[in-house]
């Protein structure tokens, strides 16, 4: 095995290992006393651990999420070089690892924070700024968080596009990247996404005013 490819099977490794984390159960159980599987859609995320526990212990658990998955792939890439095709496989290592945890069985989350904390690697700003905002739009306009975070991964590919065509030029790993995340978000929701998707109720009530 050549070193490039140790490199980057070690960091594939590294990175899996610290998505499997999973920071929002082992805090709800330590500071909480609580599962946190118990509360809202069952999921093993922080979004449950502000619902069992409020934003003062949600908050960190978010962040802690989202570090999970920007510290591996950071410094994969940025201190030890690891670019182009190599970075795919060390991208996706920290999502899978949440999604799939050793830790839990191999039935993680749903791998929306550490997602955030991928991109946020890769982009710097754009994964959390740009990808946030298109799925908090989503969110404000869809009743379904399953479906805002797939409506704004289908956004997100489209600022990368434009992106990559009229300023940066196209870069095929990233979107190899944003394919894999994709097709993990569509299998950890499968379920959800099987409920039909409706706007919510405010957005309903202004139509029949504006009608």
């Amino acid at each position: 095995m050549s070193a490039d490819l140790l490199k980057v099977f070690l960091w594939i490794v590294v990175g899996f290992l610290s998505g499997s984390m999973m920071f929002s159960v082992w805090l709800g159980k330590l500071l909480l006393k609580k599962d946190v599987r118990a509360y809202g859609d069952a999921n093993p995320g922080a979004a449950n651990v502000w619902k069992a526990g409020g934003w003062k212990i949600g908050l960190p658990a978010g962040i802690l999420e989202l570090c999970k998955g920007a510290v591996p792939v950071g410094l994969a890439h940025w201190a030890f070089g690891i670019e182009g095709w190599y970075l795919v496989p060390v991208a996706l290592a920290p999502i899978l690892g949440h999604a799939f945890s050793p830790f839990l069985g191999f039935k993680g989350g749903k791998a929306i924070a550490v997602t955030f904390g991928v991109w946020t690697a890769i982009t710097i700003w754009e994964g959390l700024v740009v990808l946030g905002l298109l799925i908090g739009l989503f969110y404000l306009l869809i009743d379904h968080p399953s479906w805002s975070v797939i409506f704004g991964m289908l956004a997100f590919l489209g600022y990368l596009l434009l992106l990559g065509l009229f300023v940066r030029g196209v870069e095929i790993p990233l979107l190899a990247i944003w394919a894999g995340n994709m097709a993990i978000f569509l299998y950890k929701h499968r379920i959800d996404l099987k409920k039909a998707i409706k706007p919510r109720p405010y957005i309903l009530r202004l139509l029949r005013r504006a009608s």
